[in-house]
């Protein structure tokens, strides 16, 4: 009998090399840690191992954010160099598909990153919605030196965030980014000290569990989609989504409860 997507999906995270999958149900959270110290180093396999992950956590009814983080010091120092020689080209050229998992997912995704955060850990948590890093924290795309360039998205996705010098200044000169540099350039969300990066989570896991759930899918879709859209086309699908709100459970959930001066009790539909 043929398995099911999701079956599958569940297979491979039994099968986990360099990181774990946690649950919290009581925070509506759940989190995807690399656990390969001291540098959490992310080998070819894992970003399908990944990728599954991101899957599974979005189909979990239990989780309303993803949380995306390293065990240890380091976020991540990057991939497994030999990895790469060890692919095909027709392989590398298509890595970005897995590490766009965490912008497919129609849940919140946030990327708590401390210590380095190089190569494709950097794109990953470029493909978050929010990145929260730590004061001491280094981000970069050091594919330079070894006679490479990014393959995951990160520079065409850093050329959006913060424009075309900056991009190649991090890029054509493999140039490390310190936390607080990060949060200025508007690549991180804040910029925290190192023991307060788990509060931080905490807070910003907790805010958006409470808001709708219908209502966040819908934003991160149309932000998603109207980031490469000429303003008008983006300002047409803001609307039709607008209007397709209107005759949701959560909008009139939200209405009531604002107007009974009560919290709102979203179900996402």
């Amino acid at each position: 009998m043929s398995q099911s997507p999701e079956n599958k999906k569940i297979d491979l995270l039994g099968e986990m090399d360099g990181f774990r999958v946690e649950v919290n149900r009581d925070a509506a959270r759940g989190d995807i840690i690399l656990d390969r110290p001291p540098l959490n180093i992310i080998r070819m396999p894992q970003r399908d191992q990944m990728s599954a992950a991101f899957a599974a956590l979005d189909c979990d009814d239990r989780v309303r954010v993803i949380v995306l983080r390293g065990a240890g010091e380091n976020f991540s120092s990057g991939g497994e160099i030999k990895g790469f020689l060890e692919s095909s080209p027709e392989h590398v050229s298509s890595l970005a598909k897995n590490v766009m998992a965490p912008e497919r997912c129609h849940k919140p995704v946030v990327a708590a990153i401390q210590g380095y955060c190089f190569g494709v850990g950097f794109e990953f948590c470029l493909a978050c919605d929010f990145r929260i890093v730590t004061e001491t924290a280094f981000v970069g795309l050091p594919e330079q030196r070894i006679g490479m360039i990014p393959g995951s998205g990160g520079s065409i996705r850093l050329l959006h965030m913060i424009g075309l010098q900056r991009t190649k200044d991090i890029v054509m000169r493999s140039r490390r980014i310190s936390g607080p540099q990060a949060y200025d350039w508007g690549i991180a969300l804040d910029c925290v000290a190192f023991n307060s990066l788990d509060a931080a989570v905490v807070s910003l896991v907790k805010e958006l569990s409470e808001l709708s759930p219908l209502a966040q899918r819908t934003s991160k879709r149309v932000l998603n989609g109207a980031q490469d859209a000429p303003l008008h086309v983006g300002i047409e699908l803001e609307g039709q989504a607008y209007g397709r709100l209107r005759s949701s459970h959560d909008f009139r959930e939200g209405v009531e409860s604002f107007h009974e001066k009560r919290k709102a009790d979203f179900d996402g539909t």
